[in-house]
């Protein structure tokens, strides 16, 4: 399998069939390991994107500077995008963010 390095955090591998992903060196490899056996960082970052579509549908976001504006415009389309996928893939459990 080829590791693909990311510039994070730590020096911590997660095998991603077929792919292991070393994300560099970590403060503590231990709890990063640990973590990974809770849950993987896809599962993670699903759990996160839930979360914030959850949060989005719910929290006002008036009067926004362009800037921060694009912001949140670019991360529901890029959970929608994971919406998708989780759909295509068969997901028993997909939520899309709000698009307005």
């Amino acid at each position: 399998m080829p590791d693909v390095k990311l510039p994070l955090s730590g020096n911590v591998t997660q095998s991603i069939f077929p792919l292991t992903i070393n994300v560099g060196q970590s403060s503590n490899p231990a709890i990063e390991e640990a973590l990974l056996s809770v849950a993987s960082y896809g599962k993670q970052l699903g759990r996160i994107g839930d979360a914030l579509i959850v949060l989005l549908k719910h929290v006002k976001l008036e009067h926004l500077p362009p800037d921060e504006e694009q912001a949140i415009v670019d991360l529901k389309c890029m959970l929608h995008e994971m919406a998708k996928v989780k759909k295509e893939q068969g997901a028993k459990h997909v939520l899309w963010p709000p698009l307005t």
